[in-house]
């Protein structure tokens, strides 16, 4: 029989424990390829990247979308030549955003907007986002800010609208030519220049223009555009209203197939001032036989040109008269006109005009014995010289020279209507 070693005894730890570690197992050839090894190092630096991606895009869609600072619409200027952080700092300033600069402009990037930011002056909607802002701009659609162009108005007045309006920059180079420009509501952008503006009111009169000369009446005796808009503009001068425009054209229309003088009063006036437009004052009894080429108590048929812009409204109103036999017109006190075939009825009209001006302008003077109103007496006068001692009625005049038309028969000061 063999013998046993002696039994040793251990403590119940050390008894657990391995008498041998075993040694740590290989790394496969595999895993020790270098080619594996950068391939794990490029998959981690992957997840990693699309990590920070996931975040900077979460971030940078939190700041496009979410609603910017404005409290109200604002309007604000971009200047030209404005770079890209000197925008964001115009609109941090303004406080359309409220993001750092260098965040504007790397939202510019990401919405690929670097060369497409325009410069112009912008209405912001409130609360608007980075991202609505940044659209507003590249889109380019700048404020419009609406220009009225009054009818009647002489060009040399149109310019001088022009020119104290300072939405527009520059200067006109020379007067346009009268009758070429159309009064209308115009829009324009911030910045246009007025030769710009002088331009498009001139397209739009040859447009229009060419428009009512194809649909005019073809029995007139107007032989072309200009004799139509040199007629319009006296018509435009004539009457305010627009349920008279085509009567007062036919009466001058009348006149010219008769071969009457149109014996105008704002003819007169043009003739006096030119493009100032207006004289201040009443016409002077001597002014109306002063010889001047645009005076039509003095000349036969039209002007050599118009004595204003005439807008579409009375160029129509021409193109196309009433058909009547008219060839007098008075004002009849209330704002508009009486017409009428004869002479001999206009001076009845004249002369209920003349007495109803007088029946008012006695109604208006305060008893000769009531102190107080009597001191005031001279400062109503000085502000209508003309209604104390009204000028001696110049519509008596025989019939072949058709006695005085339009507003002229007025007493009351001015005694031409100017609009």
């Amino acid at each position: 029989m063999s013998e046993r070693p002696p039994i040793s005894p251990r403590s119940p730890r050390a008894a657990l424990e391995p008498e041998q570690v075993p040694p740590p197992p290989k790394r496969s050839d595999r895993a020790r390829n270098p080619f594996v090894i950068v391939g794990n190092a490029i998959f981690t630096i992957l997840i990693i990247l699309m990590i920070g991606a996931g975040a900077t895009y979460y971030y940078g869609k939190q700041t496009l979308e979410s609603p910017g600072p404005l409290q109200e619409d604002k309007i604000v200027n971009i200047p030209a030549r404005a770079g890209k952080r000197d925008i964001a700092d115009v609109l941090s300033r303004e406080g359309v955003i409220n993001v750092n600069p260098w965040v504007f402009i790397g939202s510019v990037f990401a919405l690929k907007a670097s060369s497409d930011l325009k410069p112009g002056e912008y209405s912001f909607q409130k609360n608007a986002s980075l991202r609505d802002v940044i659209a507003t701009i590249v889109d380019g659609k700048v404020v419009q800010h609406a220009i009225t162009i009054p009818e009647g108005l002489t060009s040399e007045q149109i310019v001088t609208r022009l020119s104290d309006n300072d939405i527009f920059t520059g200067s006109v180079r020379e007067i346009p030519r009268e009758g070429t420009l159309l009064p209308e509501t115009y829009k324009f952008p911030r910045g246009t220049t007025r030769d710009q503006v002088i331009q498009r009111l001139q397209q739009a009169q040859k447009r229009v223009l060419a428009e009512i000369w194809e649909r005019r009446n073809t029995d007139s005796p107007l032989k072309s555009p200009d004799q139509l808009v040199t007629l319009a503009s006296i018509v435009e001068k004539e009457t305010g209203r627009a349920d008279e425009r085509s009567r007062v054209a036919a009466v001058f229309v009348n006149r010219l197939r008769q071969r009457m003088k149109l014996q105008s009063d704002p003819t007169i006036i043009y003739g006096l001032v030119g493009g100032k437009g207006t004289l201040g004052r009443p016409i002077k009894r001597s002014e109306i036989t002063q010889p001047s080429p645009y005076n039509t108590y003095v000349i036969d048929g039209l002007p050599p040109g118009p004595i204003a812009n005439p807008g579409r409204a009375s160029l129509e109103a021409t193109a196309n008269p009433a058909r009547t036999r008219d060839l007098f017109f008075v004002a009849d006190g209330t704002g508009g006109h009486a017409f009428t075939e004869t002479y001999d009825q206009h001076a009845k009209n004249v002369a209920k005009l003349r007495a109803s001006e007088k029946q008012i302008q006695n109604d208006t003077v305060e008893p000769a014995d009531d102190p107080a109103p009597a001191a005031a007496a001279p400062g109503a006068a000085d502000t209508n010289p003309t209604a104390a001692t009204p000028p001696k009625p110049t519509n008596q005049k025989k019939p072949p020279r058709g006695g005085r038309q339009g507003a002229a028969q007025q007493t009351s000061s001015p005694p031409v209507v100017q609009r």
